[in-house]
Parts: C-alpha cells; sequence; structure tokens
C-alpha cells in the first residue's frame, strides 16, 4: 500500500531555507521513501511528539519528523531539519513548539501528494 505524503506549511518553509540544492535533493528521496511501510522506518518518539515518528536523512544530519495516519493511507511530514543538541535551531526543539497547532483535518482534503508539487 502506497501512502500519501504532505507536508505542514511550517515543514515546506523549513525545507525551503536549505539552501544546498544538493541536500534537497536527498531530502526529498528521503520523503519519497516514505511511501512505502512508514511505520517501519524511523524511530517513535517520547514525551510531546509521541504520535510521531523520525528518520535520519542526507548523511544522519538532518532529521524528518511524521506522524502517520493509517485510517487515511497519509503521512504528514510535521517538521525537517538539522539535529543539533542544545541549540533553539534544532529540528526537535521547532517539532515541539509545531506539535500544539497541528490540525490534521487541514491535510485530509488536499487532493495530490505535496511531493509532485516541487520544482
Amino acid at each position: 500500500m502506497s501512502y500519501r505524503v504532505v507536508l505542514t506549511t511550517e515543514a515546506k518553509l523549513l525545507l525551503e531555507a536549505i539552501r544546498d540544492r544538493r541536500e534537497q535533493k536527498l531530502l526529498f528521496s528521503r520523503l519519497e521513501q516514505l511511501q512505502e511501510n512508514p511505520e517501519q522506518q524511523g524511530k517513535c518518539l517520547r514525551g510531546d511528539l509521541s504520535e510521531y515518528r523520525s528518520i535520519r536523512a542526507v548523511g544522519q544530519r538532518y532529521r524528518i519528523i511524521y506522524r502517520v495516519e493509517n485510517a487515511e493511507v497519509l503521512v504528514v511530514v510535521l517538521a525537517i531539519g538539522r539535529r543539533q543538541e542544545g541549540d533553539r535551531q534544532d529540528v526537535y526543539q521547532i517539532a515541539q513548539k509545531l506539535v500544539s497547532t497541528f490540525e490534521l483535518d487541514e491535510y485530509l482534503e488536499e487532493e495530490s501528494p505535496d511531493l509532485d508539487d516541487r520544482d
């Protein structure tokens, strides 16, 4: 079964902020892999992010934080960024701030996967 992968507005902005096109391409490739068996990839997170999973990308420097909605056959990417422990720009710090404002309903109505919208 192939899952539809969508990025939150914040995840899109975080991805666009990455200036290295090679790194962006590698991140897109990793996102495409989430279309197949997303629950078997990455690791489950804890605490405020317990409903999310995290996978490593681009030589272990980046993390993709996502949530699997099996009933909708959907993967929602909450955040993409570098792991910089102790830094306020750490992807986990950003994700913890975003999780309180996340609304699943706005992603259920989308007709096409965000991965097809790239340039």
